[in-house]
């Protein structure tokens, strides 16, 4: 005895006509359809919610990322800049277009043009660091080196009409 389903045997039993029958199947099929496409809908929605929370979670860690490094770049500069307090002279130099001064010693002024010393940014203010320090915070932020001087640039050009003079060490500008 092969089964019935239930609108058949309501269809035997005469408790519903074929009308009401064809009718219930068609509601059924569009309920059906309808929880397909609620289905597919959450499943995109979970999708999507996935993806928001992975970008959030990118951006998150580039943050922190970047704090961590200005945080090293901090530290270098405080832990190796030098005392230009009891400097008298004023050392020209510029950054982004405009020409600053800082205060520093004779040596410091000597050291700063022959590449041993540079000028750093730590927040608004200028500082002088060691140079092999300015490298490795270079690594990390080219942005906050404001001053290396390369002293194997003082090559003299053969055309220079002024390569008989030399240019004494302690002039200023």
């Amino acid at each position: 005895m092969a089964k019935l389903s239930l609108q058949e045997q309501m269809l035997k039993a005469g408790l519903v006509d074929k009308k009401k029958a064809k009718k219930v199947g068609k509601t059924n099929k569009k309920s059906r359809t309808l929880a397909k496409e609620v289905k597919a809908a959450a499943e995109q929605a979970k999708l999507d919610q996935q993806q928001r929370d992975a970008e959030l979670a990118q951006q998150q860690n580039a943050e922190k990322a970047k704090k961590a490094v200005a945080a090293q770049i901090k530290q270098l500069i405080e832990m190796n800049m030098l005392d230009r307090k009891r400097g008298e002279e004023a050392y020209n130099f510029t950054y982004e277009g405009l020409i600053k001064k800082i205060y520093v010693t004779e040596e410091l002024r000597k050291q700063l043009s022959n590449g041993r010393l540079a000028i750093v940014t730590l927040g608004e203010a200028y500082e002088v660091v060691p140079t092999i320090v300015a490298e490795k915070i270079a690594q990390r932020d080219e942005s906050v080196v404001v001053l290396i001087n390369d002293p194997s640039q003082d090559v003299i050009d053969e055309d220079d009409p002024y390569a008989d003079y030399q240019i004494p060490d302690d002039l200023m500008w």
